[in-house]
């Protein structure tokens, strides 16, 4: 048993497969939605919603399940950092790291989707692309040898290659543009939504109350500094900018109540469901009485949206670990485990295969990017990714931040 920040609050070290199980459907169905949205004649609700649209689809509520996976984890991550002897500098040491390199890894793959000048910096993309996940593959590898030197001059060596590989980027229709944020991605939102929740989760002591509030404090962030009519001062526009962050670590801090809902006092809980349900409720109704002035968008991250997807977050947990950890019916999810236990390899493995298909001028057949046969495909792409992703793990290469 590890004791947290509280001593009246405590987080044994157990294996929740529900968390595994939940976390490897959510890259199953990501890995999937996004294959599909390049397959044309496919009904909206198995795509996105478009901006200004007031409404949501599953697709929609990937994302949000990433983030609430994040916000579950951080109690037990904490508490195994802290039982291997981690505390003060250097827990907040791991915890400004992982965010930092998730950050980086969401700057590089968003200038890599648009903006770029190959011309100017005398490569293709996808040559860049590859370079970029080959040098990140080398700084967070999990490396098993025991000579310490070579790993980290492994390390080093993909520090330099990415330091390199932002020199060059060039972008901009004369080249002049330099690699930036122009939007953080999705690792990088996910990078600042555990930062933030984690600083929470540290603030409130590990007790549901105070998260409570903290969930309410990240949506009345939003509801204050958004899209306010008024010309803002610079600290208002600072403070606005961050709105949307305030929503997706509101999403995060909704996992984090979520574990100590079921997991609280060192051990599960006998009858979690019924305080699952009355939380769930509380979002939905907290959603519904926002929608008038807060319509529902994942594009602009109201809190409509993240408090629905939250609501339905909580819910699916509920019957995963039911299903799962009290009923034993646990076959299935050794299917999706190897995926959880790699979830960053696994989630820019389809990236990889399609700058290497794209420098190799290869295409899957046209045949696959419409109606049934695009459906079907994008189903079974997901499936050999997974499959990629078991074997990678087989061989021990894991990327861990």
């Amino acid at each position: 048993m590890i004791i947290l920040e509280d001593p009246n609050r405590k987080i044994r070290l157990l294996r929740v497969l529900a968390i595994d199980a939940f976390r490897g459907i959510t890259i199953l169905v990501m890995i999937f939605v996004n294959t599909l949205a390049g397959v044309s004649g496919m009904p909206p609700w198995m795509g996105h919603v478009a901006a200004g649209v007031d409404g949501m689809t599953f697709p929609d509520v990937v994302f949000p399940a990433f983030l609430f996976i994040v916000g579950m984890s951080i109690p037990f991550a904490m508490a195994q950092r802290q039982s291997a002897g981690d505390s003060g500098w250097k827990l907040w040491r791991h915890v400004l790291a992982r965010a930092a390199g998730l950050l980086v890894f969401g700057v590089f793959m968003v200038n890599a989707e648009a903006g770029y000048n190959e011309a100017a910096m005398g490569m293709t993309i996808h040559v860049w692309s590859l370079l970029f996940y080959a040098c990140a593959i080398l700084v967070w590898a999990v490396y098993h040898f025991e000579n310490k030197q070579l790993a980290l001059a492994l390390r080093l060596a993909g520090v330099a290659g990415l330091i390199a590989l932002a020199l060059v980027f060039r972008g901009g229709p004369d080249g002049t543009g330099r690699l930036a944020p122009q939007w953080w991605g999705i690792l990088g939102l996910i990078g600042w939504a555990y930062l933030y929740a984690t600083i929470a989760w540290r603030l409130t002591r590990a007790r549901a109350l105070p998260i409570a509030l903290a969930i309410l404090a990240c949506v009345a962030w939003y509801c204050v500094f958004n899209g306010n009519a008024v010309q803002p001062s610079a600290l208002w526009r600072l403070l606005g900018a961050q709105s949307g962050n305030a929503i997706h670590t509101a999403i995060a801090l909704c996992g984090v109540l979520t574990t100590l809902i079921f997991f609280a006092d060192g051990r599960p809980r006998a009858e979690p469901f019924g305080k699952a349900l009355l939380f769930a409720a509380v979002l939905a109704a907290l959603a519904f009485a926002l929608r008038p002035w807060f319509t529902i968008s994942k594009i602009a991250a109201t809190p409509s949206w993240a408090l629905y997807s939250a609501a339905i977050c909580v819910l699916l947990f509920a019957a995963m670990y039911w299903l799962v950890d009290l009923k034993q019916r646990r076959g299935w999810v050794a299917f999706f485990r190897p995926a959880a236990a790699n979830p960053l390899l696994t989630y820019i493995l389809p990236f990889i295969i399609f700058a290497l298909m794209e420098t190799l001028n290869l295409a899957f057949p046209s045949v696959l990017g419409a109606g049934l046969p695009g459906l079907i495909w994008a189903a079974v792409y997901a499936l050999i990714v997974m499959a990629l992703a078991s074997g990678l793990n087989r061989m021990h290469i894991k990327l861990q931040l």
